[in-house]
């Protein structure tokens, strides 16, 4: 247990670290893909559907938004 929190808690901050060269656009094309990819898995839970057919969906829409999002904060 200690191990897998260790990796978790790297696996955080190694994602910090590596966000912050990137430009506004970058950023929310990751972030937003993230949240997509979870949204549309839970989403596909609760309807009954595949889990992983949600979070690429949920990842592709959520990167598109998130794209046009940093692209207005130029």
């Amino acid at each position: 247990m200690k191990s897998l929190r260790f990796y978790t808690v790297a696996l955080a901050a190694a994602s910090v670290i590596g966000c912050t060269s990137m430009s506004a656009e970058q950023q929310g094309t990751v972030s937003g893909a993230a949240i997509g990819a979870a949204a549309g898995a839970g989403i596909a839970a609760i309807a009954g559907g595949s889990g992983w057919t949600g979070a690429a969906v949920g990842a592709v829409a959520g990167g598109v938004v998130g794209n046009i999002r940093g692209r207005q904060q130029k």
